[in-house]
C-alpha cells in the first residue's frame, strides 16, 4: 500500500517523492491504495491534508474535502498560553475573543464572543513562538474571526464531539 513519507497539505499535487510502500495487512474492506496503483494518485491534488506514515486512500486526492459547504478556513497567529499544547487537527475547539492587556481594567471584564471550530491545521513557526492554526468555522463566524486583532484570540479544546 502508499503511505505517505512527509508531510503533505491540501492541494499539493501528490509526486513520487511524496509517497512509499508500507507492507500492511487490512481487510478488503479497508480503503487503500496499492502500490501498483500509484499511477491514478501521483499528479494530483490532496483533498486531505496528511502527516507522514499516514495511508494513501482513493479519497485522498481530488478536490480539496476542506472546507465543508457553508464553512470557511480562518488562519489564527497564537504564541503560548493562547492555546493547549495538545491541540491537533481534527480536534474540537471553541475559539474566545479576549481583551487586550492593554485596554483591561481593574472591573470585571466583558464576555468575549466564542465560536465552535474544527482544527484543520497548525504550524509552528521556526523563528519565534508563534504557531499560526487553521481553523474550519461557519462562514460568517470565520469572516468575524478574521477582524479580531491579533493576541485577542485564545483556544479551548473540548472533548471529541462537544460544542
Amino acid at each position: 500500500m502508499l503511505a505517505v513519507t512527509r508531510p503533505v497539505s491540501v492541494g499539493h499535487v501528490l509526486e513520487r517523492a511524496d509517497v512509499h510502500e508500507a507492507e500492511i495487512s487490512a481487510a478488503d474492506t479497508v480503503a487503500t491504495v496499492p502500490v501498483e496503483q500509484a499511477a491514478t494518485v501521483l499528479g494530483r491534488p490532496m483533498a486531505t491534508s496528511l502527516d507522514p506514515g499516514a495511508l494513501l486512500t482513493p479519497g485522498s486526492v481530488g478536490p480539496p474535502a476542506l472546507p465543508a459547504a457553508g464553512h470557511a478556513i480562518v488562519a489564527v497567529a497564537l504564541k503560548p498560553g493562547q492555546f493547549p499544547l495538545e491541540v491537533a487537527p481534527g480536534a474540537p475547539v471553541l475559539v474566545v475573543t479576549t481583551t487586550s492587556p492593554a485596554v483591561a481594567s481593574s472591573t470585571a471584564q466583558e464576555g468575549g464572543k466564542t465560536w465552535p471550530a474544527t482544527v484543520t491545521g497548525l504550524v509552528k513557526a521556526e523563528v519565534d513562538q508563534t504557531t499560526v492554526i487553521s481553523l474550519q468555522l461557519p462562514g460568517d463566524a470565520a469572516f468575524a474571526l478574521a477582524q479580531v486583532p491579533v493576541g485577542q484570540v485564545s483556544l479551548v479544546m473540548l472533548a471529541g464531539g462537544e460544542r
